[in-house]
C-alpha cells in the first residue's frame, strides 16, 4: 500500500494489487529415446497445454537414466534429442524452464542426505524396482534401489505444489509425500512442501497396439506396439494397419473390445470429438475406412513436431544455450532448499 500526501488534502491511500503467486508444477522425463504417443497425448501434450497456468519446471532426469547401462554417448544424443523433442512439442521458455537433471548438483547431493533419513522397509515395499530388477537383485546397481529417493529430492527441491502422474507413479509420489512428512515433523520446520498428485483419467493411459491389454511403452522388445513421435508416415501406416483390434467389424468404443477402443481414444484425443460423433462418422464402415483416418490424423499431428525437431537439433548451439539458461533460473530454488536442508541437520 502507497501513501500519498498533498499539500492542504487529506490522506489518501491507493491499494497496489499484487499479482497472484502461481502454484509451482514439476515434472521430470527420462532421455530414453522412443518418445511415443502415449508419452504425448498422457503427458506433453497437457504441459504444453497448461504451461502458462502454473510456474513449470521440467527436467530431463539423466541421472535417472544411469541406473540400468546405457552407452554414453547414446545417453548424451538421447538427453538432447529428449529436450528438442519436448521444445518441438510446444514448451516454450518463455513460459517454463527445461534443463538436464545433472546440471544442478544439488539434485545429486540432496539424494544422499535424504537415503539418510530413508527407511530400508519403504524402499522395500517399491514395486517399480522389483519389476526393473527382475531376477538380478544380487547384480543390479544400488542406484536402481534408491531411485524413488532420487525422484523424491527432484520433486522437493523446488517447493513443488503439483506433479502429473501416472498411475504406475502413484507410488513414487506418495513416497515423496511420506518423506518430506517424516523430515519437517523430525524437525519441527517446513523445510518442504508436501507435493500433490495430477493425475488425469482421460488419455492417461494410451494401450500398446499389438497388446491392448497392456501400456504403451518405451521398454517393449517389439516397435510396432508403438507410435514413436519421430516415426515417418510409411511407418506410422504400417504399425495402424498391423494395429491388433477383433473380428467383428464394428467402429464401436466397448469396453470388452480393447484393441478397438484403444485406437479409438487415440483418435478422440486428437480430433477432440466426442464418442458419438466418432462413432456416427464410423457408422457402417468398417476398420480400414477407420485406420486410414486415423493414420491420417496421426501423420498431420507430428508433421509439425517432427518439423520443429529438426530444426532445434540441427543447431546444437542453440538447444545448450536454452537448457543453460533454464538450469540457472532454477538453480537458486534448488540451492536454497538444499541450504535449508543442511542447516536444520546442523551439516557445514
Amino acid at each position: 500500500m502507497s501513501i500519498e500526501l498533498n499539500p492542504g488534502s487529506e490522506v489518501k491511500t491507493n491499494t497496489i494489487t499484487q499479482p497472484p503467486i502461481r502454484k509451482r508444477v514439476f515434472s521430470g522425463i527420462q532421455p530414453t529415446g522412443n518418445t511415443h504417443l502415449g508419452n504425448y497425448l498422457g503427458a506433453i501434450r497437457n504441459w504444453v497445454a497448461e504451461q502458462t497456468h502454473y510456474d513449470n519446471i521440467f527436467c530431463i532426469v539423466d541421472l535417472h537414466a544411469i541406473t540400468l547401462p546405457i552407452d554414453p554417448q547414446e545417453l548424451h544424443n538421447n538427453t538432447r534429442q529428449m529436450a528438442a523433442l519436448l521444445l518441438a512439442c510446444g514448451l516454450d521458455t518463455r513460459y517454463c524452464n527445461l534443463f538436464i537433471q545433472s546440471h544442478i548438483h544439488e539434485h545429486a547431493e540432496m539424494s544422499w542426505i535424504l537415503n539418510c533419513f530413508t527407511p530400508m522397509g519403504w524402499l522395500n515395499r517399491m514395486t517399480q524396482f522389483k519389476t526393473k530388477a527382475g531376477t538380478d537383485l544380487d547384480s543390479v546397481g544400488t542406484g536402481l534401489y534408491c531411485y524413488p529417493v532420487l525422484m523424491a529430492c527432484d520433486i522437493l527441491l523446488y517447493q513443488t505444489h503439483y506433479v502429473p502422474v501416472g498411475d504406475d507413479q502413484r507410488q513414487h509420489l506418495e513416497l515423496t509425500r511420506d518423506l518430506a512428512q517424516r523430515f519437517n515433523t523430525m524437525y519441527k520446520k517446513r523445510v518442504f512442501t508436501i507435493p500433490e498428485g495430477q493425475i488425469r483419467e482421460v488419455g492417461a493411459r494410451i494401450m500398446s497396439l499389438d497388446d491392448p491389454t497392456k501400456k504403451m511403452s518405451k521398454s517393449d522388445p517389439n516397435p510396432s506396439s508403438r507410435i514413436t513421435l519421430l516415426d515417418s508416415p510409411k511407418e506410422i501406416k504400417q504399425k495402424i494397419g498391423r494395429a491388433t483390434t477383433d473380428s467383428e467389424r464394428l467402429v464401436t468404443f466397448d469396453p470388452q473390445r480393447a484393441g478397438i477402443t484403444n485406437l479409438l481414444g487415440i483418435y478422440q484425443l486428437l480430433t477432440g470429438q466426442s464418442q458419438q460423433e466418432i462413432e456416427a462418422t464410423f457408422a457402417g464402415k468398417g476398420y480400414g475406412d477407420f485406420k486410414a483416418a486415423l493414420t491420417e490424423q496421426l501423420v498431420e499431428t507430428l508433421r509439425p513436431i517432427q518439423q520443429r525437431y529438426n530444426e532445434l537439433m540441427s543447431d546444437q548451439t542453440m538447444l545448450d544455450g536454452m537448457l543453460k539458461q533454464s538450469a540457472e533460473s532454477v538453480r537458486p530454488i534448488a540451492a536454497k532448499t538444499l541450504q535449508t536442508m543442511k542447516d536444520v541437520i546442523g551439516l557445514g
